[in-house]
């Protein structure tokens, strides 16, 4: 971290820079806090020995913050990108709650959660919302709309990491991703997409969101991936022996009609709410399997399964 430290004070010359201290949370490449001056940043960094690619692709995610800077989005400021290798940036410091309420341990109110929730849904509308040719380093964004998935590779990656779980754990997701195959929807006009939004990837101020995070795996795709995504966190019971029913949360109904603001629903949205479910499916069938082949320790995992059954369920009950 020593090189990444003298990096980071050669950024902010005649500036004091404090110790880079390593953030609570951070779930992809290097992520920390550096007091400069009176102010506070994020850095976040390649990790060493790793390749500057998809989650470690530090310069693209500082590209889309730097893209959403003046935006009806709320994202942290872009302050420093050094893109020598292994490239890294700072970005502001935005004090908030990142809560996801039916999966996190916390005790606030069921009422706060909820505004946060359907400010979520504003944020999310505005984002879909917003014209990609008219936001800063656009041509970068252009670039990203002629290489971005369409929805029969999306489900293609998705159907490999399925299957890349053992049989016995993913019971039903054969006949689920057969399902899904014979009826992937038309593409809508692509958009600016998060990729894992949820209100988990916000920090929240008061009722409102201050800033959309962890920009990871944001591309330009279908925006049904994205609301289908974040319907999905609206109900605990999506989640037997992990989630918790939180009072007064809203169902995904009024989440639905508050992302819409007064317009019909995008079609096809079921196949999309079944496609996140058999993602959400995947991801931890993965997850368990690094935990029981001992690649991570993670005794956690172990309360998946019945998650992971209900996923696969419900996917292939909503395309009834």
């Amino acid at each position: 971290m020593s090189d990444l430290a003298d990096r980071v004070r050669a950024a902010f010359p005649g500036q004091p820079v404090g110790p880079l201290r390593t953030l609570p949370g951070g779930h992809s490449g290097l992520t920390y806090t550096v007091p400069v001056g009176e102010r506070r940043y994020v850095v976040k960094a390649v990790p060493p020995a790793e390749r500057p690619v998809g989650r470690n692709d530090m310069l693209r995610q500082a590209g889309v913050l730097r893209a959403l800077a003046g935006t009806p989005v709320p994202v942290p400021e872009v302050v420093v990108v050094d893109e020598a290798e292994p490239a890294w940036f700072a970005m502001e410091y935005v004090d908030g709650d990142a809560v996801e309420p039916v999966l996190d341990s916390h005790d606030l109110p069921g009422s706060l959660l909820a505004a946060r929730m359907l400010d979520a849904a504003r944020v999310l509308h505005r984002l879909h919302t917003l014209k990609i040719e008219c936001m800063q380093g656009h041509l970068a964004m252009q670039k990203a709309i002629t290489g971005g998935p369409s929805l029969h590779s999306e489900l293609a990656r998705w159907a490999r990491t399925m299957r890349a779980v053992p049989d016995e754990r993913r019971p039903g997701s054969e006949a689920l991703l057969r399902r899904l195959a014979k009826g992937v929807p038309t593409d809508l006009p692509p958009v600016l997409v998060h990729g894992d939004f949820r209100l988990g990837n916000t920090l929240c101020q008061d009722e409102r969101v201050a800033a959309v995070v962890d920009w990871e795996i944001w591309t330009v795709g279908d925006p049904r991936t994205d609301l289908g995504w974040f319907l999905l966190f609206a109900d605990h019971r999506n989640f037997p022996a992990l989630g918790r029913p939180v009072e007064g949360l809203p169902g995904e109904k009024e989440l639905l009609d508050t992302y819409l603001d007064g317009a019909a629903p995008p079609p096809a949205l079921t196949w999309f709410q079944a496609l996140c479910r058999m993602k959400m499916a995947a991801i931890m069938g993965h997850n368990l399997r690094r935990h029981r082949e001992g690649r991570i320790h993670d005794p956690d995992q172990e309360r998946l399964p019945p998650t992971i059954a209900a996923m696969i369920r419900t996917a292939a009950e909503l395309l009834d």
